[in-house]
């Protein structure tokens, strides 16, 4: 859904652009499950016989492997339901438990980074990241202007800063494991900060700097990184005092990662809206650097915008972790309950 409106726009300028776009379009579709069986009489009526029994296989293998993917899908959901089905590990396999410190902190984010893997309601307030270089480069070529591809680092950097922003909210019930064993509000801060730095700062990274890379703007490496890196420490910091202070209605484990809950709209559209006012109004100072670097052609800039980034973003993140932990600290019980109504 999210690649829709470039796949329509692309269909629409190949009707505009080439008269031959229908056919070569048709030609292509014929031999793909969506067209094959269609594509049979004519070749039939046209006396090309080998190639409708291709397209014919084509067809009935396509559906006989829906046919099988739907009677396994079947089996396995009557014998092993979603929520009695049990994950067996061999004996003294932690899994991620083993790769972390054995901490609070490591604990926890072991905990929080197996949720990223596992649970696809973490996966979809993240799925358009991996898609933001295409979407970008399709706004770009509209206009021409494939400059818009440097950019790539700040928006997946902000996108992956706020994905923590409900972190408890997702817990459910499963946050009572935090407050009876008596973690530390600043180890609980810390840990989900840590799981989501494991792979948002090489994603980042990759995005800020390969962009750059593919459009000889290498010079403008340092301004960027600084940018990028000041949107997510900053914004992870201030998720970590959001998480900590507001709770909405989320989908619960083991539904659709993409129902609305009723009665959560306006909270959670609130403190979304109000959370990006505020991480923008954070990321001021490098938003201006980054501004100015341009503008004045001044290279020390671009290294201060990096300076910046990262001090003050070190500075936001260690600030929202002390602070999200200190809420935590005082409103564990109430969180607690809160999470439990939200069902």
């Amino acid at each position: 859904m999210i690649l829709l409106g470039p796949i329509i726009a692309g269909i629409t300028a190949g009707f505009q652009g080439s008269p031959d776009f229908v056919t070569d379009l048709s030609a292509v579709l014929g031999w793909t499950p969506l067209g094959a069986f269609w594509a049979v009489p004519a070749d039939v009526a046209e006396g090309r016989l080998l190639a409708a029994l291709a397209r014919f296989a084509i067809g009935a293998a396509t559906l006989a492997g829906l046919a099988w993917l739907w009677k396994m899908s079947l089996a396995s959901a009557l014998v092993t339901p979603a929520h009695n089905s049990v994950s067996r590990r061999g004996a003294g396999n932690l899994g991620l438990f083993a790769r972390f410190p054995a901490t609070p902190t490591g604990a926890i984010a072991a905990r929080a980074l197996t949720y990223w893997l596992r649970d696809p309601r973490y996966a979809a307030s993240i799925v358009i990241v991996p898609l933001m270089p295409l979407l970008m480069w399709f706004w770009g070529s509209q206009s021409e202007n494939l400059t818009i591809l440097n950019y790539v680092g700040p928006v997946a950097a902000f996108l992956l800063a706020w994905s923590i922003s409900a972190d408890i909210s997702y817990d459910n019930t499963a946050f009572w494991t935090h407050v009876s064993t008596g973690v530390s509000g600043r180890a609980d801060r810390a840990g989900r900060a840590l799981a989501l730095g494991v792979f948002s700062l090489p994603v980042v990274l990759l995005f800020t700097v390969l962009p750059l890379w593919l459009n000889n703007s290498l010079s403008d490496v340092p301004m960027m990184l600084g940018l990028s890196l000041g949107i997510l420490l900053t914004g992870t910091g201030l998720s970590s005092v959001v998480s900590a202070r507001y709770t909405y209605n989320v989908p619960l484990p083991g539904e659709s990662a993409f129902k609305t809950p009723p009665g959560s709209a306006f909270s959670m559209f609130a403190v979304q809206f109000i959370g990006w006012i505020v991480l923008v109004v954070l990321v001021l100072p490098e938003i201006g650097l980054a501004v100015a670097y341009p503008v004045t052609g001044n290279a020390a800039l671009g290294w201060g915008t990096l300076a910046a980034g990262l001090l003050l973003g070190t500075a936001a993140l260690v600030f929202g972790i002390r602070l999200g932990g200190q809420w935590y600290d005082r409103r564990a019980p109430e969180l607690l309950q809160a999470v439990t109504v939200n069902k």
